[in-house]
């Protein structure tokens, strides 16, 4: 029975962090057009932040008002002492994250930012290695050149065939940094996340954040000229918002619950296999034998790393 239930979390993990990585996939698109009419870098970041802390509180709400309908409502008290993990968490995770990953997008081309993600699982990799003692085998390091293979020849691929514009080394590096964060919160706070359910964990997350962040964008936030700005653009800010923030993020501690940190960042080599799917279907790109051996590298590059062994 505990075999069976662990399979199953597994494969829940699973299809988290893949669901996750293709809604970022569709986001840095969408969240690109956005930028470009009307809404800068930092004001996206605070309608992310915002938008996700409120959306976190209100599901919370909705819970706590199932519970108390419920016989026998479960309790789940934070101490002070997490609460402040949690805002350590929001800085690595979200703030960092989300500021230079934004601002990255915002000056240069998604194409670049597709590249760049791919070096999360490099990074989670170093980091679990040294902080957490997760041994580096052969096989890993095979996944990782199968998955980078895969992703780089399906984005070079994509880049040719659209002649996409050249990126912008400040923004790459931006798009960089925010991986490393990203890393740093999958390697230490694996055993915060799975103490508490996944709404209480980004509820108080988005919290810590949105504090962190309003004083650097509230300012901006309120200059916009709201009234011109199209409808389309605030639908894809909202996708930005709800989807690519308060879904996947969801989805991605889940997947934290379930998964060691380097198989949950082998989840980005997803990302570029929904830009070119995307494209493909808005008749943007055509689907060759190039893509077919990317994503088969990709697809072994997540199940290299996820089969190798682990060191305890």
């Amino acid at each position: 029975m505990q075999n069976s239930a662990e399979n199953k979390s597994n494969i829940l993990g699973h299809l988290s962090g893949f669901t996750a990585a293709a809604i970022w996939g569709l986001m840095a698109p969408i969240g690109k057009d956005a930028m470009m009419h009307g809404v800068t870098g930092l004001d996206m970041v605070f309608f992310r932040v915002t938008g996700a802390a409120v959306s976190f509180w209100l599901a919370s709400i909705f819970l706590s008002l199932r519970r108390a309908h419920s016989t026998n409502p479960p309790k789940e008290n934070v101490p002070t002492k997490d609460v402040f993990k949690f805002a350590a968490a929001g800085l690595f995770a979200i703030v960092c994250n989300q500021c230079c990953f934004t601002v990255g997008l915002s000056i240069t081309s998604p194409i670049n930012t597709s590249i760049v993600t791919t070096s999360l699982p490099i990074v989670a990799l170093i980091f679990s290695a040294i902080f957490l003692h997760e041994k580096i085998t052969a096989k890993k390091i095979l996944g990782i050149v199968f998955g980078v293979s895969g992703a780089v020849m399906l984005i070079m691929g994509s880049a040719a065939a659209n002649n996409a514009k050249a990126g912008n080394i400040v923004g790459d590096l931006l798009c960089f940094t925010s991986q490393c964060s990203f890393a740093i919160y999958l390697a230490f706070f694996k055993n915060l996340v799975s103490k508490y359910s996944v709404i209480t964990t980004m509820k108080w997350m988005f919290t810590f954040s949105t504090i962190m962040i309003a004083p650097f964008t509230l300012g901006g936030v309120m200059q916009i000229p709201f009234s011109d700005i199209s409808v389309l653009t605030w639908l894809e800010t909202s996708f930005v918002v709800l989807g690519g923030t308060f879904i996947a993020y969801i989805l991605v501690a889940k997947a934290q619950k379930a998964l060691r940190p380097t198989v949950v960042a082998m989840y980005n080599y997803v990302q570029p296999v929904t830009s070119t799917i995307v494209s493909v279907v808005a008749g943007l790109a055509i689907f060759g034998i190039n893509h077919a051996l990317a994503i088969a590298l990709i697809v072994a590059g997540v199940y290299t790393v996820n089969s190798a062994k682990t060191q305890k």
